[in-house]
């Protein structure tokens, strides 16, 4: 079972990734000590953490942590502002990238780790 939207939002801060914004059903952070944003997105019950579709190349070393559980689509959502367009429904595009849930806080720990591992590299 995934983990809640305020564990995730309480290990966030423990790990100390920033908040910038929060609008509706999104809330922009960036890792710490880095400028690379990702979003917290709640789609119903469930809160995903959204990366770039950039690391797409990396999904599957991010996928294979124990408790990470891509999803197989994208997330799309207009106010992840800081991830490119893509044109799914609209002429103008919407903003998207790579939506991941956890099993666990151990699960999220590792999984920021891991990107701010690939962001120092």
């Amino acid at each position: 079972m995934a983990i809640e939207h305020n564990e995730i939002v309480s290990l966030l801060n423990e790990l100390e990734c920033r908040t910038n914004f929060s609008i509706k059903k999104v809330t922009e952070y960036m890792l710490p000590k880095l400028k690379e944003p990702f979003y917290l997105y709640v789609d119903g019950k469930q809160a995903l953490l959204v990366i770039r579709p950039a690391y797409e190349v990396f999904k599957a070393d991010l996928e294979a942590i124990d408790g990470v559980n891509a999803k197989a689509q994208y997330c799309h959502y207009s106010e992840m502002t800081r991830f490119p367009k893509r044109v799914q429904k609209s002429i103008n595009g919407i903003h998207y990238g790579l939506a991941f849930s956890f099993d666990s806080g151990a699960a999220l720990k590792a999984f920021i780790e891991k990107l701010i591992l690939i962001n120092q590299a």
